[in-house]
C-alpha cells in the first residue's frame, strides 16, 4: 500500500511538471515545486533505489527534464533545480548501491539502475544538451572572482558533476553491437561535446590560474573521455602508417593465413576418395585402457590423433573464489573524426596545460584536499599523456612537471602502498590490484620515457636522463619493486593484462639497468639490510660497576676527593637537571631514598663525582629528615667526607629480572625485545647478482603463465617473456630452472601450431632448452622425474652436478661415519636408558660415548635412521615445548596462584610447584591470559625491605654498617627456622597491609563524604560489592572495570582525592596506552572486597546514627517519639553491626556487648535486606523501625543471621 501511494505521488509529481508538443513543452505553475519534490523524494529511497527506478522507468529525464533544460534556461531558480535533479539521477550506480552487490535481488535493482543510466546517456549524445551546458559555463567563467555568488560556484560544480556521470555510464558492448571505425554511444556523446566547445572550457579550467579549484574534476572528465583509447594509436593518427606497424599487421596476416591452410589440409587428409565401408573399431596396442587391455578406439584412424583420456569427461568446475580475475578495461578504435578531435585536444592540452595541471592536483594530493582514491586519476594522466607525448613528437618540456625523482618516489610509494594493501585487505583485494595496475602503468611509462631522453640529440635532456637512472638505481628500493611484485602476483585478484605490463616494464628497467652498468666501469648502489637487535631489560644501574674489594676504592677515592673538592667550592652547581627519585615509580617517594642513596654510589663508582655531588644535594632537599643525606648547614668538607661513607658502604641491591633468571634452568626464555634496525650501506652492484634475485620458482611460474597465451600476446609481449627465460638459462646457466613439464607441453604445443614460423624467436629458444634437458638426461635419468616439480637454484645445482654436490661443499663440516661398533653401542645405550624416567636418553647416551665426540642431533638423526625411533619430536626437551594447557592444568595453575599470590617470589613458588615444568614466559603468558594479573611486572620478585634509610646512624657511626647486622644473622640463622619466620613475617606484612588499608581508607571515606562525595563513594561501594558476589559465584577471578555513567561520578574518577583512595582500597590504575578505567584486580578475594566496602559506609552510618539520636524539634517529642527514636537508633546499631560482622571488622568484645541489643531488637532468627541498587531511601520517621532509617545507603541483597537467646 505504501509502495502504490508512493508511485501515485510520483506520477501526480511527475504530471506536475509540464507537457511536451511537437518541439515545444510546456511548463506547469507548479513545475519548480515539482522538481523540488523530486528531489525530496530521492532523498528519502530505500536500499533498492526504487524512487530512482521509477523515474527511469518512466524516462522522466528523456521526455521533461532535457526539453526543460533546453527551453526554459532563461528560468534561472528553474533551470538550476532541475540541474540539481539530473546530478541526483545521473548519479553512478557504484555509488548509489556502494558497489556491486552480492545478493541477487539487490544485483537486479543494481543492472536496473545501470540500464536506465545508459538510457540517459543516449538521451545526452546531442548538441543541443550540451550547448546549453556549454552557453552557461561560459558565462559564469566570464564572470570575475569577486563578482561569483556562492550559487554560481555551486551551478559550475553540478555541470562539471554533470558531465562527469554522463561520461562515466558504461558502455553496453552486447547492446551496441559497435565494431572498430564506428561511432558508438560514448563516441556520439563526446563529439557533441566537441560541437558545443565544451572541450575549449575544459581546457581553459586546466589552464588557468584562478579555477585551481576545478582541477580535479577537470582531470576526471578528461580521464573518462580518454578511458577507450590508445595514445600510441591516437599519436600516430594522420601521418601515415609506420613501419613497424605495417610489420606488425604482417606477421599477424602470415600467422593467420598459414594456419588457415593447415586446417584446409588436415581436412583434406581426414576426406578419402572413397568412403570406407569399415567403420569398425581398433585395439590401441601399448595403451592401456581403465583395465589391463589395451584400449579399444571407435573412431576413424584419422582422429587417432587427436584422441584425449579427458574426451566425454565432465570439465572440473572451477570455485567462483578460485576463478582468474576479468578483464575489465577494453580498448576500442573510435569513430575517425572522434580519434582527430581526441588527438587535438591532446596536442593542445599537453602544450598549455599539461604541467599547471598536474602541478596542482599534485599539490592538492600532498595537503591531502583531495577525496579517497583521487591519486589513481593523476597516475592514469601521467601514463596516458605521457605516452601520447613519447609517441608523437618527443618533447620532455612537456612534461618536465611529471619527470622528476620525486614523480617516481611518488608513484613507489603508492604502488607499494596498494600492494600491502591487496595483501591485508583481502575482501576489497580487486579494487587494490586495479589501483596497482594503474600505478604500474605509470611507473613503466616514466621508465620509456627516461629511455626515450638517452637517445635524444640534446645533450641537456641527456644528461637529465643519466642523472635521473643514477638516483633511480642507485636506491634499493626500486630495484626490489619488481621482485616483490612477481612473488605476490595472484590471478584471482590481478588480470592478464596487469602480468603483461609487469613483464614488459621489468624488461625495460632490466635493459636500462644493464646497459647503464655496461656505461659506468662500476656502479655503487645503496644496500639495506634489517638487523633484529635483542635488547634486554634495564638491569640495576651498576650491577657490573660494584668493586670487588677495599684496595679498588682505595685507588679510586684520591682522584675523586681532587674532583669533590673542585666541585663543592663552585657556586654555579645547578640542582634543577636532577631528580633524586623516579615519579612514574610504583613506588612512593618517601620510599625511595635507598634507591636514591645507590645512584649516588653508582655515579662515585663510574667516576662521576660533579654528578654524585649535586645528587647528594637534591636528596637532601627532597628528603631532610633524620639529616640522612647530611644537615642543611653542612659544610663541604662533611659533604665529602659523607660521600666517601657512601662509597664504601654495602648497600642493598635490588636485583634485575634478568638476574634473577640466570640462576634457573637454561631452557628458560629470557624476556626480551626485538628491535630493527635498519644498517645503510653502500656496495659495488653486480648486474648478474641481481639477475640471480629473479630466479625463482615463482616468477618462472608467472612467465610461463604468460607464454599460455603466446596466440593473443603481441610480438613485444613474446620476446619480453623469451628474454627473460633466455637470461635465466644462458646468462645465469639455469637451464634445469626450466625443466618443467608444462613448460615442455607449450613447446609441444607451438612446435604443432600450423603458425609456428610467425614465432621463430620462441621456437628457436624451445629447441635450445629440449636440447639441453635430453643432454642432461642422458647423464642423469632422475631429470625425467625433476620434470614434474618446480625447482629451486639448490636443486638446479643437484641435477646439474650430483644430488651429493650439496654435501660435498662443506665436506669440512660433514660428521664422522657410524661404524657398525659405534651403532651398536648407540643401540644398547639406547636401550638401556630409554624406560628410566626422570633422566633424557640422549643426554644418557651422550654421556656414556666412548667414541668421538657427537652433537645431540647427530644422536637423534642417527636413533631415527636405525628405526629405534619414530620421529625427531620424541626426543624433544620437556618443560619447554609444552605449548597446550589442559583443563587441569589450568586449574593447578590458578590454584597456585592464589596460594601464593602474596608471596615476594609468586612465579618462582608456582614453578617449584607445578607439575607439567614449563618456561618462565609461558607461565606469565597463560597468567596474563587467565586475566590473574594484569600486567608482567605483578609477577617481579619482591625486594624484602631491611633497614629504613632513616635509621642510618648520622653521628661519627660509618655507613658501612648500614644493613649489616640483619644480613649477617639472616646468614647464621638456620635455614628453616628462617624459612618459618619469613613466612610468618610474610602473613603478618600481609594482615598488617590489608587492616591498615581498610582503617586509612575508612579515614579517607569519612573525609570524602564531609566534601561531597557520598554518591561516588556508594556507587564504588556497590561495584566492590557486585566485584565480590560474581567472584563468589564463578569461583574465578578476572580485572574488573569501573566504569562510570553518570556525569558525578565520572569527574569522582578524576579527583585526585577520590583516586588517591582508590588507590589505598586496592584498586589498579589504568595501563598506559592499552587501557581507559580503573580496575578491580583480580588477586582481591571477595572476603577482602567486602571488608573494604563495608568500611567505606562506616563514616556515614556513624553520623547517621548521631543525627538519629539528636531530637529534631526539642521540646515537643512525647513518649512515643521518644520510643521511635531509641527503637531507630536500635536499629541503626544493629544494621552497623551486622555490616561489621559480614565484613569481618568486628571483634569479639564488640560481638559481645551488643549481642544483647540485637536479640531486643530482632525476635526473628533471619531477616533479609532487599533494596535496588544506587538509590536512598526517602522514608519518614514512621517507617524508620522497620528495617533501617532513612538516608542509609541500600545495597542489593543482605543477609543478617542472629541466634535466639534460647540457642
Amino acid at each position: 500500500a505504501v509502495s502504490y501511494m508512493m508511485n501515485c505521488e510520483l506520477l501526480a509529481t511527475c504530471s506536475a511538471l509540464g507537457y511536451l508538443e511537437g518541439d515545444t513543452y510546456h511548463k506547469e505553475p507548479d513545475c519548480l515545486e515539482s522538481v523540488k519534490d523530486l528531489i525530496r523524494y530521492l532523498r528519502h529511497e530505500d536500499e533498492t533505489r526504487d524512487v530512482r527506478q521509477q523515474l527511469g522507468a518512466a524516462q522522466i529525464l528523456q521526455s521533461d527534464l532535457l526539453p526543460i533544460l533546453t527551453q526554459h534556461r532563461q528560468d534561472k531558480p528553474l533551470f538550476d533545480a532541475v540541474i540539481r535533479l539530473m546530478v541526483n539521477l545521473t548519479q553512478p550506480a557504484l555509488l548509489c548501491f556502494g558497489g556491486v552487490p552480492k545478493e541477487p535481488n539487490f544485483r537486479h535493482h543494481f543492472l536496473q539502475v545501470l540500464m536506465y543510466l545508459q538510457a540517459y546517456k543516449e538521451a545526452f549524445a546531442s548538441e543541443k544538451a550540451f550547448g546549453v551546458l556549454s552557453e552557461t559555463l561560459y558565462e559564469l567563467l566570464q564572470m570575475g572572482w569577486e563578482e561569483r555568488q556562492e550559487e554560481d560556484n555551486l551551478l559550475i560544480e553540478r555541470i562539471l558533476l554533470l558531465v562527469r556521470n554522463i561520461l562515466h555510464v558504461p558502455a553496453d558492448l552486447h547492446q551496441e553491437k559497435r565494431i572498430d571505425d564506428d561511432a558508438s554511444v560514448h563516441d556520439r556523446l563526446l563529439w557533441a561535446i566537441h560541437l558545443s566547445g565544451l572541450d575549449d572550457l575544459l581546457l581553459f579550467l586546466a589552464s588557468s590560474p584562478a579555477e585551481q579549484q576545478w582541477s580535479l574534476h577537470v582531470l576526471e572528465i578528461i580521464s573518462l573521455m580518454f578511458r577507450d583509447q590508445n595514445p600510441e594509436q591516437l599519436a600516430g593518427l594522420g601521418q601515415g602508417r609506420l613501419t613497424q606497424e605495417r610489420r606488425a599487421d604482417m606477421a599477424e596476416l602470415e600467422a593467420l593465413r598459414q594456419r588457415e591452410m593447415a586446417e584446409k589440409k588436415t581436412r583434406a587428409f581426414q576426406r578419402g576418395n572413397r568412403h570406407s565401408r569399415f567403420g569398425g573399431s581398433y585395439i590401441v596396442q601399448g595403451l592401456k585402457s581403465i583395465g589391463e587391455r589395451d584400449l579399444i578406439f571407435h573412431k576413424g584412424l584419422h582422429n587417432l590423433q587427436n584422441y584425449s583420456s579427458d574426451l566425454g569427461k565432465q570439465p572440473r568446475r572451477v570455485p567462483k573464489r578460485r576463478q582468474a580475475a576479468q578483464e575489465l578495461t577494453v580498448q576500442r578504435r573510435s569513430a575517425l573524426n572522434v580519434r582527430l578531435f581526441l588527438r587535438d585536444f591532446c596536442s593542445e592540452f599537453l602544450e598549455n596545460c599539461y604541467n599547471r595541471l598536474m602541478g596542482s592536483v599534485k599539490d592538492q594530493l600532498l595537503r591531502e584536499k583531495a577525496q579517497q582514491h583521487d591519486e589513481t586519476y593523476y597516475m592514469w594522466a601521467l601514463a596516458f599523456f605521457m605516452a601520447f607525448n613519447r609517441a608523437a613528437s618527443f618533447r620532455p618540456g612537456l612534461v618536465s612537471e611529471t619527470l622528476s625523482v620525486r614523480t617516481f618516489h611518488f608513484i613507489e610509494q603508492n604502488l607499494t602502498n596498494y600492494y600491502e594493501m591487496m595483501l591485508t585487505d583481502r575482501k576489497e583485494a580487486a579494487s587494490w590490484a586495479r589501483r596497482m595496475h594503474l600505478a604500474l602503468k605509470a611507473y613503466q611509462e616514466l621508465l620509456a620515457t627516461v629511455n626515450e631522453m638517452d637517445v635524444s640529440p640534446d645533450e641537456a635532456v641527456r644528461e637529465s636522463s643519466r642523472i635521473i637512472k643514477n638516483n633511480i638505481f642507485y636506491v634499493m628500493e626500486y630495484r626490489e619493486l619488481f621482485l616483490a611484485l612477481f612473488r605476490k602476483f595472484d590471478e584471482r585478484y590481478q588480470p592478464r593484462s596487469f602480468l603483461r605490463d609487469l613483464v614488459e616494464t621489468t624488461h625495460l628497467f632490466l635493459k636500462m639497468l644493464e646497459r647503464f652498468c655496461r656505461s659506468r666501469g662500476n656502479l655503487m648502489v645503496q644496500n639495506k639490510r634489517k638487523k633484529r637487535k635483542k635488547k634486554r631489560k634495564a638491569q640495576s644501574v651498576a650491577s657490573g660497576n660494584v668493586p670487588c674489594s677495599p684496595g679498588e676504592l682505595e685507588a679510586v677515592w684520591p682522584s675523586l676527593a681532587e674532583q669533590l673538592q673542585s666541585c663543592a667550592q663552585d657556586p654555579e652547581l645547578s640542582l634543577d637537571s636532577v631528580v633524586p627519585f623516579d615519579a612514574a615509580s610504583e613506588v612512593p617517594v618517601e620510599e625511595q631514598r635507598a634507591e636514591a642513596m645507590v645512584r649516588i654510589q653508582d655515579c662515585l663508582l663510574a667516576g662521576q663525582a660533579p654528578q654524585a655531588l649535586t645528587l647528594l644535594r637534591s636528596a637532601r632537599e627532597v628528603w631532610p629528615e633524620g639529616d640522612v643525606f647530611g644537615s642543611q648547614d653542612i659544610s663541604p668538607e662533611e659533604e665529602i667526607e659523607l660521600l666517601k661513607q657512601i662509597l664504601w658502604a654495602p648497600l642493598p641491591r635490588q636485583q634485575g629480572p634478568e638476574d634473577q633468571g640466570v640462576e634457573e634452568e637454561d631452557e628458560e626464555e629470557e624476556e626480551e625485545e626485538e628491535l630493527q634496525v635498519v644498517q645503510v650501506s653502500e656496495k659495488e652492484f653486480n648486474f648478474l647478482d641481481y639477475l640471480k634475485r629473479f630466479a625463482n620458482s615463482t616468477v618462472v611460474r608467472a612467465y610461463v603463465l604468460l607464454l599460455r597465451s603466446y596466440q593473443q600476446n603481441s610480438a613485444h609481449t613474446n620476446h619480453c617473456v623469451v628474454k627473460m627465460l633466455h637470461r635465466l638459462a644462458h646468462d645465469l646457466k639455469m637451464e634445469a630452472l626450466l625443466f618443467q613439464l608444462s613448460l615442455f607441453c607449450l613447446f609441444n604445443r607451438l612446435f604443432s601450431d600450423p603458425a609456428s614460423g610467425v614465432y621463430k624467436e620462441l621456437v628457436t629458444f624451445a629447441k635450445y632448452l629440449l636440447s639441453k634437458f635430453f643432454a642432461l638426461a642422458a647423464v642423469n635419468q632422475k631429470a625425467f622425474v625433476e620434470l614434474l616439480f618446480w625447482k629451486n637454484t639448490a636443486v638446479v645445482r643437484e641435477m646439474t652436478e650430483g644430488y651429493s654436490s650439496l654435501d660435498g661443499g662443506s665436506s669440512g663440516r660433514r660428521p664422522p661415519v657410524w661404524s657398525p661398533e659405534e651403532e651398536a653401542q648407540l643401540q644398547e645405550l639406547y636401550l638401556a636408558h630409554k624406560d628410566v624416567e626422570g633422566q633424557d636418553v640422549v643426554d644418557a647416551i651422550l654421556a656414556h660415548l666412548k667414541t668421538a665426540s657427537r652433537t645431540r642431533k647427530q644422536v637423534i638423526h642417527h636413533l631415527v635412521r636405525l628405526g629405534l625411533a619414530d620421529s625427531v619430536k620424541e626426543f624433544q626437551r620437556k618443560g619447554t615445548q609444552i605449548v597446550l594447557w589442559t583443563e587441569d592444568q589450568e586449574l593447578e595453575l590458578q590454584r597456585l596462584f592464589e596460594e601464593f599470590q602474596d608471596s615476594d617470589d609468586v612465579l618462582g613458588n608456582i614453578m617449584k610447584n607445578i607439575t607439567a615444568k614449563r618456561s618462565r614466559a609461558r607461565i606469565t603468558d597463560k597468567l596474563l591470559a587467565l586475566g590473574l594479573v594484569a600486567e608482567r611486572r605483578e609477577l617481579y620478585k619482591k625486594r624484602r625491605k631491611k633497614l629504613a634509610p632513616s635509621s642510618l646512624p648520622h653521628e661519627e657511626e660509618p655507613l658501612r654498617d648500614f644493613d649489616r647486622d640483619g644480613l649477617e644473622e639472616e646468614k647464621n640463622m638456620p635455614e628453616e627456622e628462617s624459612e618459618e619466620d619469613e613466612g610468618k613475617e610474610e602473613g603478618s606484612e600481609a594482615e598488617q597491609v590489608r587492616g591498615g588499608s581498610v582503617l586509612s581508607a575508612q579515614n579517607f571515606g569519612q573525609s570524602l563524604h564531609r566534601e561531597g562525595f557520598s554518591a561516588p563513594l556508594l556507587w564504588l561501594q556497590n561495584c566492590l560489592i557486585r566485584a565480590a558476589d560474581d567472584r563468589e559465584e564463578a569461583g574465578c577471578s578476572q580485572a574488573v572495570p569501573l566504569v562510570p555513567l553518570t556525569e558525578e561520578n565520572e569527574e569522582a574518577m578524576e579527583s585526585g582525592q577520590f583516586q588517591q583512595l582508590l588507590r589505598k582500597l586496592g584498586v589498579r590504575p589504568p595501563a598506559s596506552g592499552q587501557e581507559t578505567f580503573w580496575r578491580i584486580p583480580a588477586k582481591l578475594t571477595p572476603t577482602h572486597l567486602r571488608r573494604v566496602a563495608a568500611s567505606l559506609s562506616q563514616a556515614e552510618e556513624e553520623e547517621e546514627l548521631q543525627l538519629g539520636l539528636e531530637p529534631k524539634v526539642p521540646g515537643e517529642q512525647g513518649a512515643e517519639g521518644e520510643h521511635q527514636k531509641e527503637h531507630r537508633a536500635q536499629a541503626l546499631s544493629a544494621l552497623l553491626l551486622a555490616r561489621k560482622k559480614k565484613a569481618g571488622l568486628v571483634s569479639p568484645e564488640e560481638e559481645g556487648t551488643d549481642g544483647k541489643e540485637q536479640l531486643t531488637l530482632a525476635p526473628k532468627k533471619r531477616q533479609l535486606l532487599d533494596s535496588d541498587e544506587e538509590q536512598e531511601a526517602d522514608e519518614g520517621a514512621s517507617k524508620a523501625p522497620e528495617l533501617g532509617a532513612s538516608g542509609i545507603p541500600k545495597k542489593k541483597r543482605f543477609q543478617i543471621e542472629e541466634d535466639d537467646e534460647s540457642e
